[in-house]
């Protein structure tokens, strides 16, 4: 299952949310949502500078992933940002493909 990465920042509504229910009971909430399409949260963190969240989850396609981080998002009580992630082994076979591409002015 491809993997993704979504950091999350809290909106001042999400915040106090957080503050009410606890960082335990969010992740429980992800993992529902998450789990709900199909996919599986493999890692949790809360951090402190550029994100409120750090999420590593496993999903079936692109699809799901949008799904999910639409409706998460239109709750307007954060906002998430997403990065699809590669293995090693699918980056070797990126390597090895064959691309024509002229650079700008070249």
């Amino acid at each position: 299952m491809p993997k993704y990465l979504l950091t999350a920042n809290y909106t001042d509504t999400g915040m106090r949310g957080l503050v009410k229910e606890g960082g335990s009971k969010r992740r429980e909430a992800a993992t529902k949502a998450i789990e709900g399409l199909g996919g599986k949260i493999e890692a949790f963190y809360y951090g402190f500078g550029d994100h409120d969240a750090y999420v590593i989850v496993d999903a079936p396609d692109n699809v799901t992933t949008a799904a999910a981080v639409l409706a998460i998002g239109a709750t307007g009580a954060v906002t998430i940002s997403t990065t699809v992630l590669l293995t090693p082994e699918e980056v070797d076979e990126a390597v090895k493909k064959s691309v024509d591409y002229r650079p700008p002015g070249g």
